[in-house]
């Protein structure tokens, strides 16, 4: 894929959304049920597949890729299991609106697109099974990653 085909700053933005969302689940582990641990570590590992993805689609371009950041911001205080689902509703949808723009700024012939239509799709899952867990309603957004 040549770096003309490539939506940059798009991809990008995803690849820093896939890096919170690791540093998220890492959060969230250490105040989530040990029941949870499975399905964190689930999904902590589908993220980190998908950064190395992101990583290399970058480098084939000839882009290197945006680091990791030593700490992030959370919306609020991670105190218990509850607002650690929160924070784990929150990366979700922070990556499913990320890989929304890949999509919005792809061209349709890539392999991106499909790629980034995935991500969206199991950041959705994702963040519905976090928001039933968590007693949220309703449990499903009508258009994932995008604009509230």
């Amino acid at each position: 894929m040549s770096p003309s085909q490539v939506p940059v700053d798009a991809v990008q933005g995803a690849l820093a959304a896939e890096h919170a969302a690791i540093w998220v689940y890492g959060v969230v582990e250490a105040f989530a049920p040990g029941a949870l641990n499975g399905q964190l570590e689930e999904a902590a590992t589908a993220h980190q597949a998908r950064r190395d993805a992101t990583e290399r689609v970058l480098t084939d371009a000839g882009v290197p890729p945006v680091p990791p950041e030593p700490g992030y911001l959370t919306p609020e205080p991670v105190t218990d299991a509850a607002s650690a689902l929160r924070l784990a509703i929150t990366a979700e949808s922070d990556a499913a609106a990320a890989w929304r723009s890949v999509i919005e700024r792809s061209p349709a012939h890539l392999g991106l697109r499909a790629a980034a239509l995935d991500a969206l799709t199991v950041a959705a899952l994702w963040a519905t099974r976090w928001r039933a867990r968590a007693g949220t309603s309703p449990v499903t957004v009508p258009f994932p990653g995008a604009p509230a």
